[in-house]
């Protein structure tokens, strides 16, 4: 089984995540930026070059490592067969650059023309905040850690 090295960023700005959707593939739920790692990338190296590839943004603020995430893919559509060992990053930014916006992904890691992201903000505390199902193949899965994580931040700093 061939195995794919990925990065993806869990960006925040006070209690909001950065999330995205595919509007031309309304079936694919949920996804936060990032991707496969380039050949002599690190994880956090492909991170920033990841989200800046699927989001037009440039990332200038320190990344933490807070979770890591293996998952198989077997004949998912626009996705590689094999394992996906992930390496999930945190950042918080003071304020967002839009409420919402689209951008293209040129070089999808599965090939193929390029794809249209709808980039948005959700509240992870919302009472209507997506449940982690609505996530793409198990991007959810870190929606409890980080909730716990952006709790500290927010309370570490009252």
């Amino acid at each position: 089984m061939h195995v794919y090295h990925k990065a993806y960023v869990y960006l925040t700005c006070g209690t909001d995540l950065l999330v995205f959707s595919e509007p031309d593939h309304p079936h694919v739920g949920l996804q936060v930026p990032g991707g496969t790692l380039d050949p002599g990338e690190s994880y956090l190296q492909a991170a920033r070059r990841e989200f800046s590839e699927e989001t037009g943004l440039s990332l200038d603020i320190a990344l933490e490592s807070f979770a890591d995430q293996d998952r198989i893919f077997e004949n998912v559509p626009d996705c590689l067969d094999g394992l996906h060992r992930r390496r999930h990053f945190h950042g918080h930014i003071p304020e967002k650059p839009a409420a919402e916006w689209e951008h293209f992904e040129t070089s999808p890691s599965a090939g193929g023309p390029p794809i249209r992201f709808h980039l948005f903000w959700i509240d992870l505390f919302a009472v209507d905040a997506p449940a982690e199902t609505r996530f793409f193949q198990g991007f959810g899965a870190q929606l409890e850690t980080l909730r716990t994580r952006v709790e500290r931040q927010i309370n570490g700093r009252h």
